[in-house]
């Protein structure tokens, strides 16, 4: 079998699989090619590659002979027809928001595997890449807000005064926000969190940081680990709340996606001009529409005196880090699809297999594109 490593689209610095990774799947019986210049972003080159065995071709050439493709983003419309007949592609490929190019890759004859509908369990956590990237994304997303906040972080005593620290809101304690939080902390702000999930407090608390609790919230424990879309009662009790904290705040850092929805909105026009001047927010969920009604992704937005930076790229920045991290989830994952000769071996009946499967030999799987 050959497996095939594409290089992303312009602006995307990450590979899917490093040269240490691509060693590491060749001695499973697999032969791995990469495509010319696919790790040069990530700071991995040709020779780094050919050192463990890997070597460099041209990208028509793994699209024509590759039994799978990995990469990230999948591959452009035009190139399905270029792709063997029952191949398979691995990446993240967000199926809920491109159905019709799922619905191409179906008339292929191709079967596809993304990663970012893994479902969200014990046995799931080596293999999820939300999560690997969701780290970087709340690391990088607190050293953003820094960069373009005019004030100190931490609490400063010097013979000229006092200087009071940075106060940062966190709108979401999933894996970014997490990460987000402790960064804050180590940076000396002052940090207050909000999520859907009252099962987070204790982890918010655990970090250093105050957890905003709002009442009536709907459960969460029938999403398999996602957030759920709340009540409109609910909605208006949380924005009020969400109103109260975000007038105090330097920083605000929003993480809230639902997948397969529009990111909902948090930070209303109203919240935003209470905010003092100089203030910063940093949108992770820009991708999906943004959680404040200015965000623009890849994006610095000025909004009365208010930074909105909406950047769902984050992971990106830090191309090495993350595609080590990201390898080694597909790694993993990997384990479950070829056997000890090198084969692909399928297996439907595995709940991770089937949940990440999108379209199997040209059917479609994922019933909510069905639908």
């Amino acid at each position: 079998m050959i497996a095939g490593i594409l290089r992303e689209p312009v602006g995307e610095n990450r590979v899917s699989l490093l040269p240490g990774e691509a060693e590491v799947l060749g001695r499973k019986n697999v032969e791995v090619w990469v495509e010319e210049g696919a790790g040069d972003a990530a700071f991995a080159d040709a020779r780094d590659y050919r050192n463990k065995g890997v070597f460099s071709y041209p990208r028509n050439e793994l699209l024509s002979r590759s039994d799978m493709l990995l990469s990230i983003h999948g591959i452009r419309n035009e190139e399905i027809v270029s792709l063997k007949r029952g191949a398979v592609i691995l990446g993240v490929l967000h199926p809920l928001y491109n159905e019709s190019l799922m619905q191409q890759y179906a008339a292929a004859g191709i079967t596809v595997f993304s990663l970012d509908m893994l479902p969200r369990t014990t046995r799931a956590q080596s293999m999820d890449v939300l999560s690997s990237q969701s780290n970087i994304a709340g690391y990088k997303a607190v050293l953003s807000a820094a960069n373009y906040f005019g004030r100190y972080f931490p609490m400063l005593m010097t013979a000229a005064g006092t200087i009071a620290p940075a106060k940062v809101l966190i709108l979401g304690a999933g894996v970014a926000g997490l990460q987000a939080i402790a960064t804050a902390r180590r940076l000396g702000a002052v940090v207050e969190v909000f999520d859907t999930r009252p099962s987070v407090k204790e982890e918010v608390r655990s970090l250093g940081a105050k957890f905003i609790e709002v009442e009536g919230i709907a459960d969460a424990v029938q999403s398999g680990g996602y957030a759920v879309e709340q009540s409109a009662e609910y909605r208006l009790k949380q924005q009020q709340k969400i109103a109260d904290h975000i007038a105090k705040a330097d920083i605000v850092i929003t993480t809230a996606q639902i997948p397969g929805k529009k990111a909902p909105l948090l930070i209303t026009e109203d919240m935003l001009k209470t905010m003092r001047k100089g203030s910063v927010v940093v949108d992770i969920a820009a991708a999906t529409g943004g959680n404040t009604p200015f965000t623009k992704n890849r994006e610095i937005v000025q909004y009365n005196g208010v930074s909105i930076i909406g950047n769902a790229d984050l992971p990106s920045s830090m191309p090495c880090d993350a595609s080590k991290l990201y390898g080694k989830n597909v790694l993993n994952f990997l384990n479950l699809l070829i056997d000890k000769e090198g084969n692909l071996n399928i297996d439907l009946t595995d709940d991770l297999v089937k949940g990440t499967c999108v379209v199997y030999r040209g059917e479609m799987m994922n019933e909510r594109i069905k639908k």
